[in-house]
């Protein structure tokens, strides 16, 4: 049984599942519309029906992170709501972060950190597997990070509340998402994260020059593939000396995990590259692209 991980195509936002192959689902993020929300909302439904464990990872609460969360919640129900502990509050109040604020507020809210272990996110029992999320940051005791929680408090971009978040998929692929850090705040913290070798990199802030990251810590991950969310060209890093995906121009993407091969799929029919091997897949998750072998 292969993982899936697919990384919706949402203009100015980002969302992601991951269908893990153990008996877990996890949602990262939420940015629905009402061109969107019926069709994303459907296909997840459709995904995790046969998941006993499912959660939803909140990276932060921006809009562009947030958007659609009432809508979301109220058509499948979230059981685990998972963020960094936080008291962030928004000057103009939409609804999502009133319903942000509920969950993260609520019994059903989880609080990641550096290390933190929790059934069944990163440890396995005799009911059930684990799903192979691990959170690499925040440290809460790091000084860069609670001056980020006052300013968010005091109603200033949430940005920097972002954590660090690794899946290690039982076929052995790594994938790494890192929210919307900032570069100055990555440069101030660098030397207190030790980042692990990656294969799949989301790029932080949808792959803007605002949230480049660290030559140091892009040395340590030692990216096979890194995937640019959607921006405004003008705005976007674009990783040169890397294997990239555009997703401006790929549209969704989702990644079949199989042993030591991750198949790529996009919406777009006309997108390609050179650098992965084909092996002839079947258009069964959108339009196969290649393989990355590690």
């Amino acid at each position: 049984m292969s993982s899936i991980v697919k990384s919706f195509s949402v203009g100015n936002g980002d969302m992601f599942y991951i269908k893990h192959t153990s008996n877990n689902f996890t949602i990262i993020d939420s940015f629905l519309k009402e061109d969107n929300k019926v069709q994303i909302v459907e296909e997840i439904k459709e995904q995790k029906k046969d998941k006993g464990i499912s959660r939803f990872i909140s990276t932060h609460p921006d809009e562009d992170h947030i958007k659609g969360l009432e809508y979301l919640n109220e058509h499948i129900g979230i059981e685990k709501f998972y963020c960094v502990e936080n008291k962030a509050t928004k000057v103009e109040q939409t609804t999502d972060f009133g319903e942000y604020c509920d969950l993260r507020d609520s019994d059903k809210s989880y609080f990641i950190y550096k290390n933190c272990k929790r059934k069944w996110m990163n440890e396995s029992s005799d009911e059930r597997g684990s799903s192979g999320v691990h959170i690499l940051w925040p440290d809460t005791s790091n000084n860069f990070f609670k001056n980020a929680l006052e300013k968010a408090k005091d109603g200033d971009s949430p940005n920097n509340l972002s954590p660090i978040i690794k899946y290690h998929s039982e076929g052995g692929v790594k994938f790494l998402w890192m929210g919307d850090l900032e570069t100055e705040f990555m440069l101030n913290i660098e030397s207190s994260v030790n980042m692990p070798d990656i294969d799949i990199l989301f790029a932080p802030h949808h792959g803007r020059k605002s949230g480049k990251i660290p030559e140091s810590w892009l040395k340590e991950i030692s990216p096979k593939l890194v995937i640019i969310g959607e921006a405004p060209s003008e705005h976007l890093n674009y990783y040169k000396g890397y294997n990239t995906i555009t997703q401006n121009s790929a549209g969704e993407i989702t990644f079949e995990s199989e042993n030591n091969k991750v198949h790529i799929y996009v919406s777009n029919q006309n997108y390609s590259v050179r650098f992965l091997d084909d092996e002839k897949k079947a258009n069964t998750h959108g339009y196969y692209i290649g393989t990355l072998i590690l």
